[in-house]
């Protein structure tokens, strides 16, 4: 079979399912395993596919974004353990940005019972920081329906009025090219502020952000410490390059 028509194969393939892997692609072209690695290696680089561990994956929308009932049943294993290690990261004294989402959701329960006060646009988070005690100031701006985020001029302003030790963020994808982006460029500028008139940055993302490019670009990668999680191979050397990325394992 001809290089050109496995391609076809494949991208027919991942129309229909959200993630395939080598081996089925090897029965169905009849082709060796070794074969099928390299024909999704020239597809990532061309941009039809990401790679993950024993496969590929369908690229996301640019604009595509979940609510956040549907991103709180995504991987929830993941986010539990990346939430428990970033909020270790948390000391006493400091002044913690935490960006809406459900991966930084996730940060709160394990958060230390230290004097830390915390600034947040996220309406999910504020019942959950309250319960725990802790200072919390919510800015103001637009709601955001999807995520329950407070975006707008209203939150950059807001945000402006404060300097953190360190900023929590989540992301929709992270390349080595492209950087940190998320779909919403309003969403966008929130976090991008936050990581300007923060100490230290943390972006906060389970794997399956490794390898996507949203339309809005919040900041490039050396600009946050990655926080994920790799249940198979080591992140690729091009993320290495460009930032510090700490692998937490299950």
């Amino acid at each position: 079979m001809l290089t050109e028509e496995r391609h076809r194969i494949i991208i027919d393939l991942l129309k229909d399912k959200e993630t395939v892997k080598i081996y089925e692609i090897a029965e169905l072209t009849e082709a060796s395993e070794s074969t099928i690695r390299r024909d999704l290696t020239q597809l990532e680089q061309e941009k039809y596919l990401k790679r993950v561990h024993g496969g590929a994956s369908r690229l996301q929308g640019k604009l595509k974004e979940l609510t956040v009932s549907e991103k709180t049943s995504k991987s929830l294993h993941e986010k539990n353990v990346i939430g428990r290690f970033a909020a270790g990261l948390a000391e006493e004294g400091d002044c913690i940005f935490l960006d809406a989402g459900t991966t930084t959701l996730g940060m709160i329960e394990f958060l230390p019972q230290v004097d830390i006060v915390i600034v947040t646009n996220g309406l999910t988070h504020v019942d959950a920081l309250l319960q725990k005690g802790f200072k919390t100031y919510l800015i103001g701006g637009n709601v955001k329906p999807t995520t329950k985020a407070m975006i707008g001029s209203g939150a950059i302003e807001a945000l402006q009025k404060y300097r953190f030790d360190k900023a929590f963020l989540g992301t929709n994808g992270i390349h080595p090219q492209y950087g940190f982006t998320t779909p919403d460029p309003e969403e966008a500028q929130v976090k991008k502020t936050a990581i300007e008139l923060s100490r230290e940055a943390f972006v906060l993302a389970d794997d399956s952000k490794l390898g996507e490019i949203a339309f809005s670009k919040i900041a490039d990668l050396n600009e946050a410490v990655v926080i994920t999680n790799r249940s198979g191979d080591e992140p690729d050397p091009a993320y290495m390059e460009k930032t510090t990325v700490k692998v937490v394992t299950t």
